[in-house]
C-alpha cells in the first residue's frame, strides 16, 4: 500500500545508520569514556523509522539535488531525535523506547542525561561540518533553523509537563494543538522539510509553505502515534501498550473522552489519571481504555489524524505543483506515500 515510503524509509536507514556509525566516537583511553561512547550509540542505533532525515533527503532531491547533499543535516536531525527522546522517557518515565528498556531504566537517571547531553553536543558538531561541503553562508542558514526548532521543543515540552505538575485536565483541543505542534510538528516535519528543500535551492516563501503542510502532517503524526499507545500491538509498537494511561498523558483520545462522557465519569477519571504511574493499576487503566473505546474517543482521533493528513497531501501539491522534472515527480509520489504511511503505520 504504501511499498514507495517503505523503500525510501529502508535506504535512509542504511544511509543515516552507517553516517552515524562512522561518524560517533567508539574508542577511548579511559574505561569509562569508552562506556560513555557505547552508550551515546544506543539510541541512534535502535531500529527506527528515520522519517525525519527521510523527509530531510526526500525534500533536498524534490528541489533537484542530490541526496547525499543533505545526508549531515538529516543525520543531525536524528541525533537530536536520540537526545531528546532520552530527556523524554526520563520526564515520562517511560520504560520501554523500540522494544528495549529505556537508557534510564538501565543506566539511572544521572548517566542517561548525560548521554543526552553528549548526543547534544554531537548533534552541533555534526552540523559544523556542513561548511566544507555548503559553504559557511547555507551551514548558518541551517543552524539557525535548528536553534529556531530546539526552541519550539522545549516549549511544547514545557507546556505538557506543566499540566502534569499542575494537574491539570481542563484542555481543550485548541491547547493539545498548540503543544503538538511546538513538541512534535517543527521537528518532525516542519523543520525536515525546510532544511531539505533549503539545501535543494527552495526559495524563502517555499520554505515558508513547509509551516502550514508540516503542522496538520506533524500534529497528524502525534495523534497516531497516541492511538497506537493504546490499541497497538507492543511486540510491533516498541512501547508498552496503554503507557500514555500510565503515564497521565494529555492527548487528543483523552480531551474527547472528557468531552463526551457523564460528569461523574470524568471525576473518576480525574481521579485515575492524577494518580502517578506506579499507583495506577491494570484494571483502572483498562477502564480508562474501555471509556475511550466505548465514547468513540479512539475513532474520532484517527479520523481526525486522517483529516489533517489528506490537508497536508492537498497543501504540498497546491503550493509545489511548479516543480515537475523527472526526479521532482518521483521524490513528490514518495512524499505522498509517506503521508499515508505516517497516519497507517502500525509501530
Amino acid at each position: 500500500m504504501f511499498q514507495l515510503a517503505l523503500d525510501y524509509l529502508q535506504e535512509t536507514q542504511s544511509q543515516v545508520g552507517d553516517r552515524i556509525i562512522n561518524f560517533l566516537p567508539t574508542n577511548h583511553s579511559s574505561a569509562e569514556v569508552e562506556k560513555f561512547y557505547r552508550m551515546m550509540m544506543d539510541y541512534p542505533t535502535r531500529a527506527g523509522k528515520r522519517i525525519r532525515p527521510a523527509l530531510c533527503l526526500l525534500m533536498c532531491e524534490t528541489w533537484g539535488a542530490k541526496a547525499e547533499k543533505a545526508l549531515d543535516t538529516a543525520v543531525a536531525l536524528e541525533l537530536l531525535q536520540s537526545w531528546l527522546l532520552i530527556h523524554d522517557d526520563i520526564e515520562d518515565e517511560s520504560i520501554l523506547r523500540r522494544g528495549v528498556p529505556c537508557l534510564h531504566q538501565t543506566y539511572g537517571i544521572p548517566l542517561a542525561i548525560n548521554v543526552g547531553d553528549g548526543l547534544h553536543c554531537k548533534m552541533w558538531e555534526m552540523l559544523i561540518q556542513n561548511q566544507r561541503t555548503l559553504g559557511y553562508e547555507l551551514t548558518f542558514q541551517i543552524l539557525s533553523e535548528f536553534i529556531d526548532l530546539s526552541n519550539r521543543v522545549v516549549e511544547g515540552q514545557h507546556i505538557e509537563l506543566s499540566w502534569v505538575e499542575n494537574n491539570a485536565w481542563d484542555q481543550t483541543e485548541q491547547d493539545y494543538w498548540q503543544m503538538c505542534v511546538q513538541k512534535t510538528a517543527w521537528y518532525t516535519c516542519i523543520t525536515p522539510c525546510r532544511l531539505g528543500a533549503l539545501i535543494g535551492g527552495a526559495k524563502t516563501n517555499e520554505l515558508d509553505a513547509f509551516i502550514e503542510i508540516g503542522m496538520n502532517l506533524g500534529v497528524a503524526f502525534q495523534i497516531q502515534d497516541d492511538v497506537l499507545n493504546l490499541i497497538g500491538q507492543e511486540d510491533v509498537y516498541g512501547k508498552e501498550i496503554g503507557g500514555d494511561i500510565e503515564e497521565g498523558k494529555r492527548t487528543l483520545i483523552l480531551i474527547h473522552l472528557f468531552d463526551a462522557c457523564t460528569q461523574a465519569q470524568s471525576q473518576d477519571l480525574i481521579k485515575i489519571m492524577g494518580k502517578p504511574r506506579e499507583a495506577k493499576t491494570k484494571n483502572e487503566v483498562q477502564h480508562v481504555l474501555d471509556l475511550m473505546k466505548s465514547y468513540g474517543s479512539i475513532d474520532y482521533a484517527q479520523q481526525r489524524a486522517k483529516s489533517l493528513a489528506d490537508q497536508a497531501q492537498r497543501g504540498f501539491q497546491e503550493h509545489f505543483a511548479h516543480l515537475d522534472s523527472p526526479s521532482a515527480l518521483i521524490a513528490k509520489s514518495i512524499f505522498s506515500n509517506l503521508i499515508r504511511f505516517i497516519i497507517e503505520r502500525q509501530h
